[in-house]
């Protein structure tokens, strides 16, 4: 199991952009789809203090956030500090 996890949909292109940077950067993830289990949604809820947009990105159960705050992490050299990458 993976470090991260990340909350999306199916339709989603910020989700999308999400994975790509996650692979571009060697950081392993799961990936909970919310539009297809109910009980996902409920997860997310509870973990997000009821976030309703995706994606949300949760590390090690330690919610961070979205696709800017995951960006943001990055810029500031805060997300190596949170996950080990492994090229």
């Amino acid at each position: 199991m993976a470090r991260v996890k990340i909350y999306s949909t199916g339709t989603c292109p910020i989700c999308d952009n999400t994975k790509s940077l996650l692979k571009k950067w060697h950081i392993p993830y799961d990936e909970a789809r919310v539009d297809m289990d109910r009980g996902l949604l409920k997860e997310m809820l509870s973990v997000t203090n009821n976030a309703r947009t995706v994606p949300q990105i949760v590390i090690d159960g330690k919610w961070i956030g979205g696709f800017t705050d995951l960006t943001e992490l990055h810029m500031e050299g805060e997300l190596d500090n949170l996950v080990e990458t492994s090229a």
